[in-house]
């Protein structure tokens, strides 16, 4: 199968990555008539983080008809908030859809991307072989890496231990003696799908979250055969979800004051749950809600509550088989699971694509400069980001954003097209500052630098390199066109045309079979 081929050659793009923004970026591509394109994945399959964590309880917490791509609605979600396994369905079908498998290539980890000025391409080595491309996207995502936090005497526990992102579905938790470390989103969903099953579970907490009620529930037959039949609604739905978190973006943007009711909601959702005064303080947060990601559970406050359950300080040690936390407490544990994120801010892809310069992507970011509208970095020609830095949203669907980027994407081709020859776009660097300094005097005021916490949004300088600081209209007008001021035109010498030129991009009827304009994702 092509999907498991050899990796050699040379391609137009390569894609990076075949979760929401590598799938989305190989359907653009092909709306746009370009089919000279491949996907890198290092896993066996595609997916990106809905294929990795599969941990009991996954679920999204944005609304499943916000959460699709608008160019492929699905009438059939089963639930307001989908779980893991109906999420990476969709993405699987999406790929069979829009005739993506050709273009996959599984178990090709991309090792190392280096930029080759003179031939003005891009070399690339994969576990699967090395190839050549005219531009890179690289759509690995900011919850691709596991961070494992460094605790003194984990490496020797005698039992079982792993990151939420890695569950071992081969070991049984039934009567086993568990540490959950961690309380974020994942944590939030783990703790009560684990706690009816286990012995004891203690929950390491270093910063209580803010927990909504979550309203979820099963999308009746009814709502979904009137979706199958006229999909206006199911856009009416979509376009509902979306108007109301739009109209949310002020009070976490310009006026977190305006967040107060939204605490209260939060307060009387721990108070319904929580009857033990010192337990319920021990859960409230003394930072401002927003500040962190706002969680959403029914079901979080109750199993805490539980006799089986017990919340302590942040994991300080591990002894043999005890867990010791930051206020002296222990507990004998079987298995620790950690819930400890991921490498946000200093993604290890950064690592191994190095520039024109010479510099590695991550050496470039260090300083804080960021890149161009969550795309392009200076000195790193014909390399496009996908949910790059300041993309994230603390309130909405990511998927706005990916589509908003890809619609850069195209226009950025679009450019190279018209320049004609070989050409390369490289950002300028006073234009990357000036973005990132509007950016960064923008966050000043959001609920993310004020609220009073320390939170994944944050880089190791404190700042916020992770949230965009606006609505999602706004960011897909600033990413609507590629504007070539902004960048300087690389030109390759006539002597210098690789041997393996680019393909020349389709006429639009050519390939008109496999890049519907949409196409509605069905099981």
């Amino acid at each position: 199968m092509a999907e498991h081929a050899q990796v050699h050659g040379h391609v137009r793009v390569a894609v990076i990555g075949s979760g929401f923004g590598g799938l989305g970026a190989a359907v653009r591509l092909r709306r746009e008539g370009i089919t000279d394109f491949v996907v890198l994945e290092r896993a066996d399959a595609l997916g990106g983080t809905w294929r990795d964590n599969s941990y009991p309880g996954c679920a999204c917490d944005v609304p499943s008809h916000l959460y699709s791509f608008s160019f492929a609605p699905h009438p059939d979600w089963p639930r307001s908030f989908s779980g893991q396994r109906h999420i990476r369905a969709y993405l699987e079908r999406v790929a069979d859809t829009f005739g993506l498998r050709p273009h996959l290539r599984l178990g090709a980890d991309a090792r190392r991307l280096a930029w080759d000025a003179a031939h003005l391409r891009w070399e690339i080595d994969t576990a699967r072989g090395g190839l050549t491309a005219d531009v890179v996207v690289c759509a690995t995502g900011p919850l691709s890496d596991p961070r494992v936090p460094d605790i003194p005497g984990l490496g020797t526990f005698p039992g079982k231990v792993f990151h939420s992102a890695r569950w071992d579905h081969g070991y049984d938790l039934t009567g086993k003696r568990v540490a959950m470390v961690g309380t974020g989103a994942s944590a939030v969903q783990i703790v009560p799908a684990i706690q009816p099953d286990v012995a004891r579970l203690t929950l390491f907490q270093r910063t209580p979250p803010w927990v909504m009620p979550r309203a979820d529930r099963a999308v009746s037959g009814a709502e979904r055969a009137l979706h199958r039949a006229l999909p206006a609604t199911a856009r009416l739905r979509r376009g509902l979800l979306w108007g109301i978190r739009e109209l949310q973006v002020q009070a976490f943007t310009k006026h977190p004051d305006q967040l107060g009711l939204v605490e209260r909601v939060a307060r009387r959702n721990i108070a319904s749950a929580i009857d033990d005064p010192a337990l319920r303080a021990r859960l409230t947060p003394r930072y401002r809600i927003g500040c962190k990601r706002i969680l959403l559970s029914s079901t979080y406050y109750p199993a805490l509550a539980r006799p089986n359950v017990d919340v302590v300080a942040g994991l300080a040690e591990v002894r043999g088989s005890t867990a010791v936390a930051a206020d002296g407490s222990t507990a004998e544990v079987d298995a620790i699971i950690l819930g400890t994120g991921f490498h946000v801010t200093d993604p290890p892809i950064a690592e191994r694509v190095t520039g024109a310069d010479g510099r590695t992507l991550a050496e470039s970011r260090r300083d804080g400069t960021g890149s161009l509208r969550g795309a392009s970095a200076a000195g790193f020609p014909n390399f496009l980001t996908v949910i790059g830095p300041n993309t994230g949203l603390g309130n909405s669907s990511m998927i706005l954003m990916i589509e908003s980027q890809l619609n850069y994407l195209a226009d950025y081709l679009r450019q190279l097209d018209v320049l004609g020859g070989r050409v390369a776009l490289d950002a300028h660097p006073a234009a990357v500052r000036r973005w990132n300094e509007r950016l960064q005097r923008r966050m000043e005021r959001t609920v993310w630098n004020t609220g009073g916490c320390t939170s994944w949004y944050l880089d190791a300088n404190g700042r916020n390199t992770t949230v965009w600081p606006g609505t999602t209209t706004e960011f897909r007008r600033a990413t609507r066109r590629v504007d070539l001021a902004e960048y300087e035109v690389l030109r390759a010498p006539a002597a210098s045309v690789p041997r393996h030129p680019a393909a020349p991009r389709p006429a639009p009827e050519a390939d008109e079979r496999h890049r519907p304009e949409s196409a509605t994702v069905r099981d």
